[in-house]
């Protein structure tokens, strides 16, 4: 019998964004529009690293990755919601819901420790330049790389364990536009308050405690900054500046949905709609046009053109 109820649901109906069919509709083209800019803009970021030699630095290596990364994030969630924004009915099959969970918290979790890497980066580099080549060179670069998704996997993977031991046998509604843990532990025929405290505790401990090593990290890059190299200065504030915008705006609604107690169904819906369709877009866009290489880069290949 408890096979057979895990087995009863086959799929979920997500409600959306919004119940207004005229919002919904009003709302595909700037969607389509920014998806379509996300995949351009990351895309164009890693190609473009890739080919120009003067960005085949580790600080370049590691936005190339997290460009790549936040194409993946993006890719997981907005194709699918945009598609839905013309049907009445939208449901996804429950392997696909569970794919979804995996693959924004493999993404998610790899960013989040990338993002650690990327601060650990630039802390190598402005307050012990002298053993920036031994510290970052290419080897360690790539195993920093390899960890943050090895680590991304094993967040995703310890998640997706856990909720597929869940029996479902209805409801099956999700308030939302993607399957996410809170969201579909709800839908559960047993009592999940247990499991939404280790579930919640796993993504939290990992976004905190990456938010906080990343808080740490920047303070002392920015006083070191400001103590030591007057001259210098001004190129070290813009990079360390870009990379503390990214952070806040990822890891601002992540820590949110996790850890707040209280649930507010359209404030979770907007700060969804934040990290997985805005954030990735506005990360190529910030590196960009805060960084003078990238802005070269770009010059000498419209030249080349």
């Amino acid at each position: 019998m408890e096979e057979a109820n895990k087995t009863m649901v086959s799929e979920f109906i997500f409600q959306g964004l919004c119940a207004s069919k005229e919002l919904q509709i009003f709302l595909l083209v700037p969607f389509s529009i920014l998806y379509l800019m996300t995949v351009l803009g990351n895309l164009f970021v890693v190609i473009l690293i890739i080919i120009d030699h003067h960005l085949h630095s580790p600080m370049y290596f590691l936005l190339a990755n997290l460009s790549f990364i936040d194409f993946c994030l993006s890719s997981v969630t907005t194709p699918k919601m945009t598609n839905d924004l013309l049907k009445d009915n939208k449901t996804i099959s429950f392997g696909g819901c569970m794919s979804q969970i995996l693959c924004v918290h493999f993404f998610g979790g790899g960013e989040m420790v990338l993002l650690v890497t990327m601060a650990y980066d630039r802390y190598v580099a402005i307050c012990r330049p002298l053993h920036y080549s031994s510290s970052m060179d290419r080897q360690k670069c790539i195993w920093l790389v390899l960890i943050s998704w090895i680590i991304g996997f094993i967040h995703a993977m310890s998640q997706l364990i856990l909720i597929l031991e869940l029996p479902f046998c209805g409801p099956r509604v999700i308030d939302s536009f993607f399957c996410d843990i809170p969201l579909v532990m709800k839908l559960a025929c047993v009592n999940t308050d247990t499991l939404g405290i280790v579930i919640n505790a796993d993504s939290g401990v990992l976004a905190t405690t990456c938010f906080i090593l990343l808080l740490i990290s920047y303070t002392y890059i920015l006083l070191t900054v400001q103590l030591h190299y007057k001259d210098g200065s001004s190129k070290a504030l813009s990079t360390c500046t870009s990379h503390v915008i990214v952070v806040v705006l990822f890891f601002g609604p992540c820590i949110f949905i996790y850890l707040w107690p209280v649930s507010i169904t359209w404030v979770d819906k907007f700060l969804a709609v934040f990290y997985t369709v805005i954030t990735p877009l506005l990360n190529p866009a910030i590196y960009t046009l805060r960084n003078k290489d990238i802005k070269n880069a770009i010059k000498k290949l419209k030249n080349h053109i």
